[in-house]
């Protein structure tokens, strides 16, 4: 069992209506050579919570801080032009990523929520909104 000291919250940096879905992550970060989907869940615009990666399984979406880790994502991240930064969340998806937070929160009460860019300065504007300690709204 893997000792879980962080909870990483990501976007997909997607622009905003993406239909993307954890399936398609999979197959794009599988295409990029690694063992499919580098998140352990993704939360799509209509707010399901799907699963990526097993909990038990090693990351692939936080530099240095996979071993310790959950990664969580939520498919968005850009405006609709694609390219600026914006806080897309869907009322649905914040739901889902609050309720899916407070889960982890329950199976791993010492683990910080954080975003991605609390833990890498290249990553400034993911997931496009503050984390506080598993607030997310």
């Amino acid at each position: 069992m893997r000792t879980i000291t962080l909870i990483v919250v990501h976007c997909t940096a997607n622009k905003a209506g993406s239909t993307l879905r954890v399936k398609d992550i999979d197959r794009y970060h599988r295409s990029l050579g690694w063992k499919g989907c580098g998140y352990h869940y993704v939360i799509p615009t209509d707010g399901t919570i799907e699963k990526g990666r097993a909990e038990d399984l090693v990351g692939a979406h936080c530099k240095n801080h996979n071993k310790h880790s959950i990664g969580v994502a939520y498919v968005g991240g850009l405006d609709v032009d694609g390219k600026t930064p914006k806080d897309t969340r869907t009322p649905e998806q914040k739901i889902a990523l609050w309720k899916l937070i407070k889960e982890l929160k329950e199976r791993y009460p010492k683990a910080l929520v954080v975003g991605h860019c609390d833990l890498d300065p290249r990553k400034p504007f993911c997931p496009g909104f503050k984390v506080h300690g598993g607030q997310s709204k």
